[in-house]
Formats: C-alpha cells, structure tokens, sequence
C-alpha cells in the first residue's frame, strides 16, 4: 500500500486496503469542508380520480373540493397543482389553522407545486363560519402568491373560499 503524499494525493485501493478512498489532505491554507447532500423523493399515491380531471373554471374546483373539506372544523389551505392543460396532478395541505385562520407561507405554497411540476395552482380555503366572503387578509395573501407564483412560473388561476353550500371565487370576481 502505498501512503499519501504530496506528489500522489490518493492511496493505492488494492484487495487489501479499505476500499474508502480518504480526501485527500489540504495543502496549507486550504480548508476541506463536509457538505451535507439531501435528495427529495416523491411518492405518487393513487388518486382519488382514475382519470384525469381537468379544472376549467371554479365551479369544477368547488365540486372536487367539496368532499376534502366537508366536516373540518379547523381551517385548511390547500393547493391543487395543475399541468399545462388544467389536469389536477395533485392535492396538497399547505396549513390547519383554528376556527378562524391559517398560516400560510408562500414557501410552503409554492414547494409541493414546484416539486409536482405544475404549470399552474388552484388555492383553495375553507372557512368553517360558514360565511365564504373573503377577509382583507385572504385578498392580501392572493395578491402576495400570485406575485410569487408570477416569479416562478406557477400561474394561479383562482383561490377559492368554501363556506357553508357556498364559495367564493377571486376569479369569477376579477380579483387576480
């Protein structure tokens, strides 16, 4: 075996050796730093619609999100991430809140969106009042991830508010 020098920085794998090759040491003033590596798996799990739904305007988002939220007596933010041609390619819970609101943080909208590939995202709330009329703070959040989603090329096409048999779209009321 042969040892590391100067000249020849890497040791001789052989039969015999630990097959581990070491890093090579650091001439002076160089430094060696370990840098973490992540990798991020995603997981399909089978959907709840065998074929593609495509969500065309908010009546049909308010018929696929209708069952998700029936019965919750919390407040849940959720996206649906869309491809090129408005086919759902997935449903993500971003936020539970309390009765009355949700964090939401624009990362944590835009991550699943980015990691499913969607071209475009529905945003969709329930407001277990019953009353499905906005609040200043869901027009401002509206406002602030469609400039995000304009910055990543995630278009948002409508955020939805589900009330009690009611719902309230940003679209339909021209306010994207």
């Amino acid at each position: 075996m042969t040892p590391s020098t100067p000249e020849s920085p890497h040791r001789d794998l052989s039969p015999r050796s630990t097959r581990r090759p070491r890093a090579a040491k650091p001439q002076t003033g160089q430094h060696v730093y370990a840098i973490p590596h992540y990798r991020v798996m995603l997981v399909k799990e089978s959907l709840a619609h065998p074929s593609p739904v495509k969500i065309m305007d908010s009546h049909n988002a308010y018929r696929l999100l209708v069952p998700v939220f029936d019965g919750l007596d919390r407040e849940h933010f959720l996206v649906i991430g869309l491809d090129a041609k408005h086919a759902v390619i997935g449903i993500n819970t971003v936020s539970i809140g309390s009765v009355t609101l949700s964090i939401v943080h624009p990362r944590e909208v835009f991550k699943p969106l980015i990691l499913m590939n969607a071209s475009a995202v529905i945003l969709a709330h329930n407001h277990p009042s019953g009353d499905s009329s906005p609040s200043p703070e869901d027009r401002a959040l509206t406002r602030r991830l469609k400039d995000g989603g304009e910055l990543l090329g995630i278009t948002v096409l409508d955020h939805v508010v589900l009330g009690e048999d009611r719902y309230y779209s940003f679209a339909d009321h021209q306010e994207l």
